[in-house]
């Protein structure tokens, strides 16, 4: 892992970077920074505050992104496959067509996120609070939702989730 400061990061990138794998920046404050494209696969961005910024298309597979403040942030065609995201908030985060295989959004607020189509397989959102968030076309295959607040959420089809009595179910369901 290769520690980087932030004046690192956004100076680099401004010049064209675009690939800073396996870095790893603690309490990093990139607050409406627009870092669309950027690549930062098995990387760590733990306790990250990144409200209103902008990472659509960016790649963070295998990254490693917990207790962050995400909120409002753009993760449209985000990676973020096998991901680690425990306990952070992406509350109103776009999150549209994003690739969350695998992740861990365990304890995650995503409260009013969009997840339109978003791949959601094998994903463990066990206790993350979704209330009144956009799940319609998401794909859902084996995702773990045990625990989850599902209230008032727009859904896709839950029959491929595994759900159990502490699942708070939409409206209907």
């Amino acid at each position: 892992m290769h520690k980087i400061s932030v004046g690192e990061l956004r100076s680099q990138y401004a010049q064209g970077r675009r690939n800073f794998s396996g870095i790893s920046i603690e309490k990093v404050d990139l607050f409406e920074a627009n870092l669309e494209g950027i690549i930062l696969e098995n990387s760590q961005l733990n306790q990250a505050y990144m409200p209103y910024a902008n990472l659509s298309y960016a790649n963070l597979k295998n990254s490693e992104i917990t207790k962050a403040e995400l909120g409002d942030i753009r993760l449209y065609q985000v990676n973020l496959s096998s991901a680690n995201l425990k306990g952070t908030n992406l509350s109103r985060a776009n999150l549209r067509y994003a690739n969350l295989q695998g992740a861990n959004l365990s304890n995650v607020n995503l409260q009013g996120a969009d997840l339109y189509n978003a791949n959601l397989t094998d994903a463990n959102l066990r206790y993350a609070d979704l209330n009144g968030a956009n799940l319609e076309q998401a794909k859902l295959n084996n995702t773990e939702l045990s625990g989850c607040n599902l209230f008032r959420s727009k859904m896709a089809d839950l029959s491929e989730a595994k759900c159990d009595h502490t699942t708070i179910g939409p409206e209907g369901y």
